[in-house]
């Protein structure tokens, strides 16, 4: 039950970041703009290169702004990497021999 529940979140997750998956690339592409358009707007002396650098850095939020939603793709990428962490994840053995049982709890009396 719980490896069905763990693929039916999956499959969710899965249709949530294919439907985001647009948003995303934009908002990646618009922080990366914004970073350049911040690292020129530091380089630059003069004030009027700081006042259009300021204008194309606001014209870029404009762009990211729209994309927002993205985030909840980025969510929904993070819940599946966690569901494939925690797929991979190995449950301990349970022996229903007497001896490896009596071996383990004397080693936790000691």
């Amino acid at each position: 039950m719980k490896q069905f529940l763990l693929f039916v979140g999956a499959l969710a997750a899965v249709a949530i970041v294919l439907a985001s998956l647009g948003p995303m690339i934009m908002l990646a592409i618009g922080v990366w703009l914004l970073y350049l358009v911040f690292k020129q707007f530091v380089k630059t002396d003069s004030t009027g290169a700081k006042i259009g650098w300021a204008i194309v850095g606001l014209i870029v939020l404009s762009i990211i702004t729209p994309n927002l939603p993205a985030l909840i793709g980025i969510a929904a990428l993070y819940g599946l990497y966690l569901i494939y962490k925690h797929w991979k994840k190995e449950e301990p053995e349970v022996s229903d021999d007497p001896f490896t049982n009596f071996e383990k709890q004397w080693k936790e009396l000691q």
